[in-house]
């Protein structure tokens, strides 16, 4: 059955989550001046990378990446899959212990982040527990009731914008090539397509609602630098940890019947983030079971994989650990972003040149 409104709708979820995080950290750390150019460059690899990955997807109809690895080899599935795996598992730590900590900063500061933590990977592993179109069916559930919100959120968020902070507009200056900040950008821009690969035949979906729903959140990745930008400036802005957050928090609105409107963004955003964490799970048992764990239930593996995460998260002590890790994931985070669609595009190939034969 075609889910193309469900995957693309998730797919928006899941994007705006981790944009509207960390990711205006990473680019305006990244570069003093001209940040569109940073993140156009970072859209542009997004949609090559998302065509790249459908386009190999359509040359093996009713097949998921695992399938397509492992007809072409052993050596093949092991060499491409085990890094995906080892990504999405330590996207999966990142995301449950990062979360935990903006929450905890923001408005449950009397709270333990162990609590928090436990209370995110829970209710993940409850909805990943229900299978892929459980996700989506809440995926859609979500956006009808949050995407209203949030979009109010972001127009509201222009209040305090002063675009003389906008120049220098156009700029020579490319060092951000060589900034880590700006890698670690990539989290967001590379985090969710790779679920591409795992939905057929279990889910079917038509490239045209992937490209529209990329469209549709190019203006978040771009909202999201340039709201802290010009509400404080590049100087400000820079030394904030969440600085779209504060951004948010400082907007006054006498007229809304509630005090702050960082309360109602935030719990989009968790929101967003769960779904994305059950999406990483789902996928992460599906690699299990198709790999080392074929005799074991799903419901032990994916409780075993919730154990770890929440284990490893437990061992970070602080935002600076967690900073770490983020660079430690980029070979990851290219070579899934990169690597594992290029792959997919070039067996396509290889596989329609044998039919044509």
């Amino acid at each position: 059955m075609d889910r193309s409104i469900s995957v693309s709708i998730t797919y928006i979820l899941c994007q705006a989550g981790l944009i509207l995080f960390m990711y205006p950290t990473n680019i305006i750390g990244s570069t003093t001046e001209s940040q569109w150019m940073p993140i156009l460059l970072g859209v542009l690899v997004h949609f090559l990378m998302v065509w790249v990955l459908l386009m190999g997807l359509g040359a093996f109809p009713n097949q998921d990446m695992i399938a397509i690895f492992r007809q072409h080899g052993r050596g093949v599935a092991i060499l491409l899959l085990t890094p995906v795996f080892a990504y999405l598992f330590m996207g999966g730590v990142i995301a449950v212990r990062s979360y935990a900590e903006i929450v905890t900063i923001i408005f449950l500061s009397e709270t333990p982040s162990w609590a928090i933590m436990t209370l995110l990977l829970t209710l993940a592993t409850y909805l990943a527990s229900k299978g892929i179109e459980s996700i989506l069916r809440t995926g859609v559930i979500m956006f009808l009731l949050f995407i209203p919100l949030l979009c109010f959120i972001l127009v509201a968020s222009f209040q305090n914008a002063d675009w003389r902070y906008i120049h220098p507009f156009f700029s020579k200056d490319f060092s951000f090539l060589k900034s880590m900040s700006y890698f670690n950008s990539y989290f967001a821009i590379g985090g969710v397509f790779v679920l591409f690969g795992f939905l057929q035949p279990i889910v079917t979906f038509t490239k045209k609602s992937i490209f529209l729903s990329s469209l549709c959140i190019v203006p978040v990745f771009f909202v999201s630098v340039y709201v802290p930008i010009l509400t404080f400036g590049q100087d400000t802005s820079s030394q904030f940890i969440f600085p779209f957050v504060i951004a948010v928090d400082a907007v006054n609105l006498t007229w809304f019947m509630f005090d702050r409107l960082t309360m109602f963004f935030l719990l989009s955003i968790v929101i967003f983030i769960l779904i994305f964490l059950s999406l990483v799970l789902w996928m992460l048992v599906i690699l299990l079971k198709r790999s080392v764990c074929q005799r074991v239930s799903s419901t032990y593996v994916l409780l075993g994989l919730s154990v770890c995460v929440l284990t490893l998260c437990f061992f970070i002590p602080d935002w600076n650990a967690i900073d770490t890790l983020f660079t430690w994931n980029t070979p990851l985070r290219f070579f899934v972003l990169i690597i594992v669609p290029v792959s997919v595009f070039l067996l396509g190939i290889r596989a329609k040149r044998k039919e044509s034969v």
